[in-house]
Parts: structure tokens; sequence; C-alpha cells
């Protein structure tokens, strides 16, 4: 198994991406945290699937965006598991809207979530990687940031900033032999994705060379990847699984 013995936290990991990435974790032999706000049925099944394979699961509600409720998470889960090796920072949302019509809230959620959210918990983090002298920061941002979205200038400006902000990470904590990486997906058949109107997804799916949506374990897969050791030479880097959408 790619983790066994790790102990890692996932946040935003009570569906869609992070729920997919967090079992994915415990299958490959880690135990897991799992952050959310809202969806606790959610992350009781989470936590129940995860505790299926044989590993701790942990689910603590608490906002991303509250630097206090990430330096807490962070706290209590290697209080729970003894030490942190792993950190996906995954929890997002969308307020999409056109800049014109754009409210000055609609621009603050997002870039709080999103941008500031992944700080939170990579300061949180950060400590405990350096004076261990390990860890793997993965990342989820998306081809969006990469290329820009029409009717998505918050979003896209988040997603963009978490990109820089893990190129400098990397290079702040390399020396400690922590990997920071982000991997950027593209359309993924998501409960986010399933709101959105079937036009949009037609449009994505057109995008695509592959003539196929990814599945959050199309995401998870790679993410595993960037949180083993077989990594161990990556840093920095932007993984694109797009299926082609953007390239």
């Amino acid at each position: 198994m790619e983790l066994e013995k790790r102990n890692a936290i996932v946040t935003g990991g009570s569906i869609g991406i992070g729920a997919a990435i967090a079992v994915e974790f415990a299958k490959q032999g880690a135990n897991v945290a799992i952050n959310y706000r809202k969806h606790d049925a959610e992350a009781k099944e989470v936590v129940k699937k995860m505790e299926s394979f044989g590993r701790k699961g942990l689910a603590i509600k608490a906002d991303v965006a509250n630097f206090n409720d990430a330096q807490a998470m962070v706290h209590n889960t290697v209080q729970e598991f003894g030490r942190l090796d792993i950190l996906v920072n995954n929890a997002g949302i969308t307020r999409d809207s056109v800049v014109w019509k754009m409210t000055e809230q609609m621009w603050d959620e997002v870039i709080m979530t999103n941008l500031k959210g992944y700080f939170n918990y990579i300061h949180a983090a950060a400590d405990h990687f350096k004076n261990q002298r390990y860890g793997k920061i993965v990342n989820i941002t998306s081809i969006n940031g990469l290329r820009g979205k029409f009717g998505q200038s918050n979003y896209s400006a988040s997603k963009g900033g978490i990109i820089a902000m893990t190129k400098a990470v990397a290079r702040e904590l390399g020396k400690f032999n922590v990997n920071v990486n982000a991997v950027a997906p593209g359309m993924t058949e998501t409960e986010m994705a399933a709101d959105l109107p079937r036009e949009w997804l037609d449009r994505a799916l057109a995008e695509t060379v592959l003539g196929r949506l990814a599945s959050t374990d199309d995401i998870a897969h790679v993410v595993v990847f960037l949180a083993s050791d077989k990594s161990r030479h990556i840093t920095g880097e932007v993984i694109n699984v797009s299926g082609g959408q953007y390239m």
C-alpha cells in the first residue's frame, strides 16, 4: 500500500473529490481526518468507509476560512494520530457571475474559502512538517486557474493564487524534505457539477480530447501518487488532470 502508516488531513472531505481522496487514502493505508462545514451525514459515511479498510477516520466540523479552526483541526489530528504526514487542501466554493454583476460578498467568500483556507491549513501544518523533516502537501486547484473562465473571475483568481502559492511554499519548505504540488482537475463528475446547467457540462465534455469527464477517482489516484514517496523528487508542479480539456 502506497500510504501505509501515514496520517493525513483532507479538507472538504465529506463529498466530491475530497471524499474520494479520503477513501482512497484509507485504501492505501493512511489514517485520515476530514473537515466539513454542513454535510454531517455525508462526513459520517466517509468515516465509515475509511474505517472499513481498518484505518482510523476522523470528521471535524470546521470552517476552512477560519484561521483558528484550522489550527485546532491540525492540533487535534496530531493528538489523535500521533503525527501528521500529508495535507490535502481541497475545500472550495463557487459564486459565479460576470465581473460587473459580481458583488463584494461573492468575491470575498470565494477568496476566503478557496485561497485563504489553503493558507490557513498550510500555516498550521508547516511547523509539524519542518520539525519532523517530512511532509506532503497537495493543493487542489483547477484548469480555470491556468486559463481563466468566463463568469468565474473570483474562482479563477483563487485557483490561480493557489498555483502561485504552491510554487512559493515548495521553495520555502523544500529544504525540510516537504513536497508541495498542485492538481488541476477539469470538469469532474461531482455534486457541484450536477447542479450546473446541462449545456455547461456538454461544452466541457466537447473540450476534452478523451471524450469523457473525470470521475472523482481519476483525481484521487493522482493525489495518492503525489502524497506517496514515489513522487519524492517532484515539487512545485501543477498536474493537469482534465482529459485534455485544457492543454
